[in-house]
């Protein structure tokens, strides 16, 4: 099952100084985190017309027989074009469902043909609607510092998600009837969760707002 977590970060025992001025911004901002089951496009496009912190894992894109990936050509959607790894460079056409590139005539007697596409009409790669939103979230993963908070939060957020399906808390069957009862009921469950979560962080009132007690 996916995991994913919408709360707003909540430092934990451990964390050392607490963030600067210009960093509260950063701190108040929603943070999302969820493996590749949440790294859909439209979602990515949600979240950051949200303005949250997305750390949600979007896969790379991957060719048959180990051909050279759709990352490995540039797109540029301002221009409308894209480029292969050859040079060869095509516009990008309308389609229903976004856009494509095809390159056709290009791929004949090209040296990289071999390591592109075995298709006898040329490699053609597809550009979605959130295309961009896509490419941003790769770019943004491949950073250090992504990479090192994504794993110290998901394991966290597995845990939960257990703890909600576990017979104890009957996260794993629906107890009442109609999606309206069952979203309610679902959403009181995780309250109670997360709760207890915070108590044991021993979460406390400052004046600053709620923190968690690293004493």
């Amino acid at each position: 099952m996916p995991e994913v977590d919408s709360s707003a970060t909540v430092d934990g025992p451990g964390d050392s100084d607490e963030p600067a001025d210009d960093e509260q911004h950063e701190d108040e901002r929603l943070a999302v985190c969820g493996d590749s089951a949440y790294g859909s496009g439209a979602l990515l496009d949600t979240l950051e017309n949200a303005d949250a912190i997305i750390m949600c894992k979007v896969q790379p894109p991957v060719a048959p027989g180990g051909r050279y990936p759709k990352d490995a050509f540039t797109i540029d959607l301002e221009a409308a074009t894209v480029t292969c790894p050859a040079g060869h460079s095509t516009p990008l056409r309308v389609i229903k469902a976004g856009h494509i590139a095809r390159f056709a005539g290009a791929c004949a007697g090209c040296p990289l043909a071999a390591r592109c596409t075995t298709s006898t009409k040329g490699r053609a790669i597809r550009v979605g609607p959130h295309e961009a939103q896509l490419t941003r979230a790769r770019a943004l993963q491949a950073d250090r510092a992504w990479k090192a908070d994504y794993k110290a939060t998901r394991p966290k957020v597995k845990r939960k998600i257990g703890h909600l399906m576990r017979r104890k808390h009957g996260g794993r069957r629906a107890r009442v009837r109609g999606q309206t009862k069952i979203d309610a009921d679902f959403k009181l469950l995780a309250g109670a969760v997360n709760l207890a979560r915070l108590a044991v962080l021993g979460l406390t009132h400052q004046h600053s707002g709620w923190a968690a007690n690293t004493a």
